[in-house]
């Protein structure tokens, strides 16, 4: 993997359970890391559903090697949400291919 072609940069979140003001707990969304990432594929696609046409937007992210993302983190990429919906290992701790696809 080339670090030149790492020119943007992705927050992956999790969600974690957190006591509020009112000692109740709340779910949110924290950030647990900053990853500089290539944008290998973006993809808008719209398609017919039961209940008319609905459009999906994916991003594929290429980054360095990491350990810990599941499929239950999301990404936060230029003001956006993308769920994680796959996660492909490049070469043996080479690097990690992304998808993600906009939450709405």
């Amino acid at each position: 993997m080339q670090a030149g072609k790492l020119s943007r940069v992705i927050f992956i979140e999790r969600l974690v359970e957190v006591k509020n003001e009112f000692h109740s707990i709340v779910s949110t969304w924290a950030t647990v890391g900053t990853v500089r990432a290539e944008v290998a594929r973006q993809l808008i696609d719209e398609a017919t559903t039961g209940f008319g046409e609905a459009g999906t937007d994916r991003v594929t992210f290429r980054t360095k090697y990491f350990t810990g993302l599941t499929t239950a983190d999301r990404i936060r990429f230029l003001g956006r949400a993308f769920n994680v919906k796959s996660i492909l290992d490049l070469g043996v701790r080479d690097g990690l291919e992304i998808t993600g696809e906009a939450s709405e």
